[in-house]
């Protein structure tokens, strides 16, 4: 339970400083930017294990990878969701 409380507000966190850090506007709440750190959290470790370890892993990592990986996933659902708007 505690595990599962920290990955939120790591993940909260993370989305946060994410969402700061790329400019413009994402309709996304308060559940919604911790579901972006904590998918982060996972996109910085798998990324990390590529660089740093030769291995493609699914995992977690700290704050700065989890911040990293969501400014990528962030960037991509905005991509996502722009191919998705009518013209």
């Amino acid at each position: 339970m505690l595990t599962l409380l920290g990955m939120l507000i790591l993940g909260l966190i993370a989305g946060a400083i994410a969402r700061f850090l790329v400019p413009g506007r994402d309709p996304l709440g308060l559940l919604g930017t911790a579901l972006l750190g904590i998918v982060g959290s996972f996109v910085g470790g798998f990324l990390g294990s590529l660089v740093f370890e030769g291995a493609a892993e699914l995992r977690t990592t700290g704050l700065l990878g989890s911040i990293l990986g969501a400014v990528i996933a962030l960037l991509v659902y905005r991509r996502l969701v722009d191919r998705r708007a009518p013209a």
